[in-house]
């Protein structure tokens, strides 16, 4: 029977079945195209060995323990992350908590305690520029190194280009998103843009508008850009619903407010409260705009439900795992 995936912090002991794997390591986030190439070659080595396949991780995201003054938008936070993981064919991921003391150890240490120890990794998989330890001393050449000392490949992966030659990274994504340009963005990830929140409760003056919503607090360091999508929505149950949502302050009724995800389900009617929920956005419509009222307000919902509907009517999945995430 086929074990469901497992999210592990690196601090539990690893189950013996998942001992022995090849492991793919990298902060991974956006699980971009970029990363799926590093992960691609874990995979197939994980399948030429018939071995269990490994994500090992980093949280929080090494930026914010370095420069905790400067926002960083997390294309994928850990639940995310796991998801996509998952779906790409990955047994588990190991998820190493990250901070100052932990980047001071030497890099051996990372070596014996982490990979040997922790993971009894059997092969590992990894970008041409991965370093660890106390000041990046150990890099590529030092990982090769340490598998010959200690029993394990090691799979150095160059930078993945994108059809322009230039390489796909999470910070080109992250710039491309905080423009509003999620369909540029999805080139790049291989798969929409995908958020996940509780869906919570709120004015409800979309119902009395007719067009309920179904609201959703994303991280506050989303960087999104502020205003209206095409969007497909995912419920627990695996039902998708195409839609328009909102992100942003609702500068109209209350532009003081915390930016908020509203999504507007084209013809559905019932109790999302309590779900938490995806929300993939295929395309950008319009920024935010402050109304002269209410009823211009929902003179332009209406507009802005025929356009998303006619974009939304003519999307395909752009690969296996888009067609996962958002189909």
């Amino acid at each position: 029977m086929e074990r469901p995936f497992e999210r592990i912090p690196a601090s539990s002991p690893l189950p013996a079945h998942l001992r022995g794997g090849v492991v793919a390591i990298g902060n991974f986030d956006g699980v971009h195209r970029g990363h799926q190439a590093v992960l691609g070659r874990a995979l197939e080595e994980a399948a030429r060995r018939g071995v269990p396949v490994l994500a090992l991780t980093f949280e929080p995201h090494p930026r914010k323990v370095f420069r905790p003054d400067l926002p960083l938008f997390v294309l994928t936070p850990p639940p995310m992350k796991a998801r996509l993981l998952s779906l790409l064919g990955f047994d588990a991921m190991v998820e190493q908590t990250f901070t100052r003391a932990f980047a001071a150890q030497s890099p051996e240490t990372f070596i014996t305690d982490v990979l040997e120890r922790c993971l009894g990794v059997g092969h590992v998989v990894t970008g041409f520029d991965f370093h660890f330890g106390k000041d990046r001393q150990g890099g590529p050449a030092y990982l090769m190194q340490a598998g010959e000392r200690h029993g394990f490949g090691v799979t150095l992966v160059d930078a993945f280009r994108d059809e322009g030659t230039e390489v796909v990274s999470s910070s080109r994504i992250r710039a491309l998103l905080e423009g509003g340009e999620v369909a540029e963005a999805a080139g790049l990830l291989g798969y929409r843009f995908t958020v996940e929140s509780e869906v919570v409760g709120g004015q409800k003056l979309g119902r009395t508008l007719g067009f309920p919503t179904a609201n959703m607090a994303l991280p506050t360091d989303t960087a999104l850009r502020h205003g209206i999508y095409a969007v497909r929505f995912r419920r627990p149950d695996g039902t998708l619903h195409d839609g328009v949502a909102s992100f942003g302050r609702r500068p109209t009724v209350d532009d003081d407010g915390a930016p908020l995800l509203e999504t507007f389900l084209f013809d559905f009617s019932g109790d999302l409260y309590g779900e938490t929920c995806a929300v993939s956005f295929f395309g950008w419509l319009r920024g935010e705009e402050k109304f002269d009222g209410l009823d211009a307000l929902v003179a332009q919902i209406k507009r802005d439900d025929v356009e998303a509907r006619a974009l939304l009517s003519g999307v395909r999945p752009l690969s296996d795992l888009d067609a996962s995430v958002a189909f």
